[in-house]
């Protein structure tokens, strides 16, 4: 088939979740498909980026993104429209006109738009099946659950009334669309539920990358591999340094915690001061880092989707330690497969659980490495997402509506 594929993040190099994602499938789609790629760029894009992508699309041209600015004129206009204002604040001519032209040029079976901000724009192409890929309204709906002073919970329940609207027109003009957890897909069905074709694509990891011998763990050394340019990210570690880690290092004083990730713009003298507590930076490689630590720590509270950190982490081998928040949408065993807590006591007990018992340690790395592998290889993603696309693209006299297997992988 002919795809074309609108991505809001331009995916190379792969350098967060998103990107991630969209690398990812890229890669599987190409292995059977024709595809075009035009995507937004946030930042400057090198010739040996576009010749990464080259190798899996026949065409790729990228336009400027403009960020999401609330108090722009624009964006405030957007509070008397039925779109969410992101969407009308964001809003490219130049890419329209990318896509028109696009057209003009060539057919397509199948248009892609990954994430909201290109669901617009895939609505540009005449004559193809439409594929609506990663909605995710958890985020915006917890958010306005957890609101308490009354004007800004307004002004989110604002927010989700308009975008939960406007999904749900969006998709009735869309052939399937695609979500990264079982917990996602029923929002999405709480919100159109006369719409059954909603497939979970979850996010994956690449086993094979992550297994390879990086030297024996490091003593009493914890990690947390998220950025803190992350709102969630940061409210985590906030929580972690503020309520967790001291209970920690009362009773393991030589444990060490890195964080990893981008610092640019992140206040970090709003967290609280600790020895032993390391701000690496983004780094080019994380494996080493990660495959070398005894415990991930992923004390979330807030944001959506699944954590690529998890995934990451258990391909690596590192036993992790999450909050129900933190493992949310993963299928992965409390107790076999990763350890969970939520309160701050319960949550630092469970990390000097796993600092004091080296068989528990090698029991998790062992048996969540294979659950990994078992469920979240990007091979077998890429595989069943290439087979639900190409199930939406044969040609029916109408939109289908029946509802296809779910792509998280079902136990033995």
């Amino acid at each position: 088939m002919r795809m074309l594929f609108l991505s809001r993040w331009f995916p190379y190099p792969a350098n967060n979740g998103a990107k991630i994602r969209i690398f990812n499938l890229l890669r599987h789609l190409a292995a059977r498909h024709e595809l075009v790629l035009l995507s937004f760029a946030s930042e400057e894009v090198t010739a040996a980026d576009l010749a990464v992508l080259r190798q899996y699309c026949r065409q790729v041209a990228v336009a400027p993104y403009r960020p999401f600015q609330p108090n722009r004129l624009q964006a405030l206009a957007g509070f008397f429209a039925a779109k969410p204002r992101s969407v009308i604040d964001t809003y490219s001519q130049e890419l329209h006109a990318l896509v028109e032209q696009t057209c003009r040029e060539q057919p397509f079976d199948l248009v892609i738009a990954s994430q909201i901000d290109m669901v617009p724009y895939a609505q540009l192409v005449p004559d193809a099946r439409k594929i609506f890929e990663e909605i995710e309204l958890t985020v915006f709906y917890d958010r306005f659950v957890r609101q308490q002073p009354l004007p800004q919970k307004l002004r989110s329940g604002l927010t989700w009334w308009k975008l939960s609207r406007y999904v749900a027109g969006l998709l009735r003009a869309f052939d399937g669309g695609t979500v990264v957890s079982a917990q996602e897909q029923s929002r999405v069905r709480q919100v159109v539920p006369d719409y059954a074709n909603i497939q979970v694509v979850p996010n994956g990891v690449d086993v094979a990358h992550y297994a390879q011998d990086f030297g024996p763990p490091a003593p009493n050394t914890l990690i947390y591999s998220g950025a803190l340019t992350y709102g969630p990210n940061f409210d985590a570690m906030q929580f972690f340094l503020s309520e967790i880690f001291p209970l920690i290092q009362a009773q393991r004083p030589a444990v060490k915690l890195a964080i990893t990730g981008k610092l640019d713009g992140v206040p970090i003298e709003r967290l609280p001061e600790h020895r032993n507590v390391m701000f690496t930076g983004y780094l080019d490689d994380i494996r080493p880092t990660l495959a070398r630590s005894w415990v991930n720590v992923v004390p979330l509270r807030q944001g959506g989707g699944t954590r690529l950190k998890i995934l990451e982490a258990l391909a690596a081998g590192t036993p992790v330690v999450a909050t129900a928040k933190g493992a949310e949408g993963l299928d992965l065993l409390p107790e076999q497969e990763i350890l969970r807590a939520d309160t701050p006591a319960a949550f630092a007990a469970t990390v000097l659980r796993l600092l004091d018992d080296a068989d528990l340690r090698a029991r998790l790395s062992r048996q969540g490495r294979q659950a990994v592998a078992a469920r979240y290889d990007w091979s077998s993603i890429g595989r069943q997402f290439n087979e639900f696309l190409e199930a939406v693209a044969t040609p029916t006299r109408t939109r289908p509506a029946v509802r296809h297997p779910d792509m998280s992988a079902e136990r033995a």
